[in-house]
């Protein structure tokens, strides 16, 4: 049976030059990078090297990257660090009602410390509007949180119209933006659009897991929350995990041209999208401008979790568009305003480079077949 892989949202395959310098580290250049010896040089070089190449591709200085261990750590990190740090000039964070757990998480354990949150909705086609943005914002802001690419719809939100409402506002306001979804996929530039605070990931870009960093634009101060040895500049103490990060380096060093890489997406989510409409039952959850590497759609009347099984016993692998959480319907979906019909039958089909039209082609076969198969043993 041949393996078609959809969930590229969720993780990717590791690409070989991670691999591969993944292993080297492990195996030869294992040396421990805070070690005065050359074996510790050796590690300590290749971790530097990872850290160039993720600020050459984010427009930044490398002394702005911070290794964590993933997105989850790195949206803490910048939400719980900076309300901290700036909490004597105000107690107010605004974020949205879609973001990544994560984020969300760690909004509400600042909400029980005594800050107030503001979550704004999107509209329908899963964007927030600037102008709420610019109502719930107030000079006792001091921390603005808005993904970039939504997780689960692909939404593209309007980041580079938040540091000029901050601005407009005079709120003391911090501006982090989660990027894991916008990572390697589209042109990110904090620095550019005023953006001080921002996660990536790397097992989403073909890195292994367990590796991702924060960028801490300069004169952002954010607050430690772990205390040791120092390294990452006491943001994120603790020996570092060299293979990962170097593994992150070369997966990113590995990326091609975005916007030729963008223009094939956008070829391939256009087919699958066609395709899909072409069923009956079939609904597209996701707006047509949204991020091309992402596609959810509803295949009505047959939920999301017996359509997954479906597909996988088929070889072929997606996600639940839900997000299903002891029977919990998708907080993105229900923001969104969509039917409980469509939230409980939404699936996500999620992109990389290494698919392909035939794998569009398989997962259209595979949901008409399940459709019908299905709903005959309902």
């Amino acid at each position: 049976m041949n393996t078609v892989y959809l969930d590229n949202s969720a993780t990717t395959q590791v690409c070989r030059p991670a691999a591969d310098k993944v292993m080297e580290l492990m195996v030869e250049k294992y040396g421990n990078p805070s070690s005065l010896h050359t074996m510790g040089y050796e590690a300590e070089r290749e971790v530097a090297a990872a850290r160039e190449a993720v600020a050459n591709i984010l427009g930044a200085k490398p002394r702005e990257i911070t290794f964590t261990s993933g997105g989850t750590e790195a949206n803490n990190l910048a939400l719980l660090g900076a309300a901290h740090a700036r909490r004597r000039m105000g107690s107010r964070i605004v974020t949205t009602s879609i973001e990544h757990p994560s984020v969300l998480a760690a909004v509400q354990q600042l909400e029980k410390q005594g800050f107030e949150a503001v979550y704004i909705h999107p509209g329908a086609d899963g964007t927030v509007d600037p102008e709420q943005l610019d109502r719930a914002v107030n000079t006792d802001t001091i921390l603005v949180s808005m993904m970039w690419v939504n997780n689960e719809v692909g939404s593209i939100q309007p980041v580079d119209q938040v540091k000029r409402i901050i601005k407009r506002k005079k709120a003391p306001a911090l501006f982090h933006v989660d990027a894991v979804q916008a990572f390697g996929k589209l042109p990110v530039k904090p620095a550019k659009l005023g953006i001080d605070l921002m996660t990536v990931s790397g097992h989403k870009i073909h890195a292994p897991k367990g590796t991702g960093a924060l960028y801490v634009g300069e004169g952002a101060r954010i607050l430690p929350h772990t205390f040791g040895g120092g390294q990452e500049s006491g943001l994120r103490p603790g020996t570092e995990a060299a293979p990962l990060i170097a593994g992150l380096g070369a997966a990113v060093k590995a990326l091609p041209d975005t916007m030729e890489q963008l223009q094939q997406m956008k070829e391939l989510r256009d087919y699958t999208r066609e395709r899909l409409l072409g069923l009956p039952g079939v609904e597209i959850n996701s707006p047509e401008g949204g991020l091309p590497y992402l596609l959810n759609f509803s295949a009505t009347g047959i939920r999301s979790e017996t359509m997954l099984h479906h597909l996988a016993s088929k070889g072929i692998f997606v996600s639940s568009g839900s997000a299903c959480a002891k029977g919990k319907l998708s907080h993105v979906l229900e923001s969104m305003g969509l039917s409980p019909d469509r939230i409980i039958s939404a699936i996500r089909v999620s992109f990389s480079r290494m698919n392909t039209r035939e794998d569009a082609d398989a997962l259209v076969r595979g949901v008409s077949e399940g459709m019908e198969v299905l709903a005959r043993a309902k």
